[in-house]
């Protein structure tokens, strides 16, 4: 099943289940489109690869809204080529994987749920991704 919006209900739950103040590092399984498709936008000049979009695109208008709301803290940690899937269905395929570590929760939620978000920056990971899966994660101290 393609997912690409952030579901509310999940959201929800999701503020009422992370900790506050707490460091936050949101896993992004990615597979994008060969051509990235603004539909009817026509917002982009030349044709582009889902990956350059999300990356050329995407990546640089977040941070300027991060930057917009003075929302700090926001780095990529890890950014991953998938070359294999040794335990996944066939249908979970991905292109890469990015881990984004944000200081808490409420920093990612600041942004994405900005209208300063919708408008610079959405329709650039949508244009971009044929599919995508948002995991939120917080350490586990096992001393």
């Amino acid at each position: 099943m393609k997912t690409m919006e952030i579901n509310l209900e999940n959201l929800r739950l999701a503020k009422e289940k992370i900790p506050a103040n707490v460091p936050v590092m949101m896993l992004n399984l990615l597979r994008y489109k060969d051509q990235a498709d603004y539909g009817e936008q026509h917002d982009q000049s030349a044709p582009s690869s889902g990956r350059d979009v999300y990356f050329q695109r995407y990546a640089p208008a977040f941070n300027q809204v991060a930057s917009n709301l003075k929302v700090t803290g926001i780095a990529p940690f890890w950014v991953g080529n998938v070359l294999a899937s040794l335990v996944a269905p066939d249908i979970e395929q991905w292109d890469d994987i990015v881990l984004v570590a944000y200081p808490d929760f409420e920093a990612f939620c600041l942004v994405v749920e900005s209208e300063d978000y919708l408008i610079h920056a959405a329709h650039h990971r949508l244009a971009a991704l044929e599919d995508w899966r948002l995991i939120a994660m917080v350490k586990i101290n096992l001393a």
